[in-house]
């Protein structure tokens, strides 16, 4: 338990340069921690969140499981309203209702009761080296033993085929049991890679998940990237998640891909294509050992085949997609 001091401690920082990057909740809940230590998962919404993947992971986590936060951010220090315009609601002539933007830590524990933290909501959009050193002091304030960011990208592969999971990670033994990427690389940045880089600088252990969406699904919840994200965060950090009503929705999104693809030849043919490529990859790659699937960027765009998609789902009776 965190005495008053402690409190106080954070709070006088604040006031005195930290810039209130955020707020402590009073009293702070028990964290406690597991024999190896407490698993850190990183989740925010940003862009690299292709079939909602990311943002729904966290959620599913926060409804499922006993939650209580920790820290709250503050949104005028680290949010530019004009990105990212919170909806509000006007009734009788008046500003009733504003959505809040909510940026958060909390401590969640799995279905057998071990505690880990979640960081969650929209990626900042200033001050990230700010950010991502106060995500780092708490970090070291709960004695995180390994933080697990999540990832999804839009990729040319099919989803008639498992879904590739690639991971990144300061501890080669971490990932070695997902597809890793063997070569030097660059990426555009995103504050969850920020707070990677400032937490391994510490000398913890930090591990990234990316999920491979099929592209022409990428602008739509894509239940199967959710499913086997959260299969990860519990492979890494040995938690009980319950995954039972994903698993569900994942079985009803490639059935209803099944019926689209046997109802529209042009969609079925480009994704025959898909299915040629990612055979392929795959001998090779089982024969060399080594790179995950790659995006070669030979395949059309996935503009057409993510509007006939969502053609598809409107033309349906909307209770069979609840």
């Amino acid at each position: 338990m965190h005495d008053n001091d402690s409190y106080r401690h954070f709070d006088e920082r604040k006031k005195d340069g930290a810039g209130a990057m955020y707020e402590m909740e009073f009293p702070s809940p028990e964290v406690g921690s597991s024999d190896n230590g407490v698993t850190m998962v990183i989740a925010l919404q940003g862009y690299a969140d292709a079939g909602h993947a990311v943002t729904r992971s966290a959620q599913h986590l926060l409804d499922a499981l006993d939650s209580r936060p920790i820290a709250t951010f503050n949104n005028d220090e680290l949010m530019d309203y004009r990105s990212r315009r919170p909806a509000v609601t006007i009734a009788d002539s008046k500003v009733v209702d504003i959505d809040k933007l909510n940026l958060s830590l909390h401590v969640l524990r799995d279905t057998e009761g071990h505690p880990f933290l979640l960081l969650s909501g929209p990626e900042p959009d200033l001050r990230w080296d700010a950010f991502a050193g106060a995500v780092a002091d708490l970090a070291d304030r709960f004695d995180v033993a390994e933080a697990i960011s999540l990832y999804a990208a839009p990729m040319t592969v099919p989803h008639t085929r498992p879904m590739v999971i690639t991971a990144h990670g300061t501890d080669r033994k971490s990932v070695q049991n997902f597809h890793s990427w063997p070569i030097q690389m660059q990426v555009p940045g995103a504050a969850s890679l920020q707070i990677e880089s400032a937490i391994g600088a510490r000398g913890r252990n930090t591990v990234g998940l990316t999920a491979h969406v099929p592209h022409y699904v990428s602008g739509s919840e894509y239940p199967e990237a959710i499913l086997r994200l959260l299969e990860g965060v519990s492979k890494l950090a040995d938690l009980s998640l319950p995954l039972g009503a994903i698993e569900k929705d994942a079985e009803r999104s490639l059935e209803q891909l099944a019926e689209l693809t046997e109802e529209n030849q042009e969609v079925a043919a480009v994704v025959q294509i898909l299915e040629q490529q990612y055979d392929e990859e795959s001998a090779r790659l089982k024969e060399l050992r080594s790179n995950p699937l790659l995006d070669d960027g030979q395949v059309p765009s996935g503009e057409e085949l993510g509007a006939e998609f969502e053609r598809f789902l409107a033309e349906r009776d909307p209770g069979e997609n609840q």
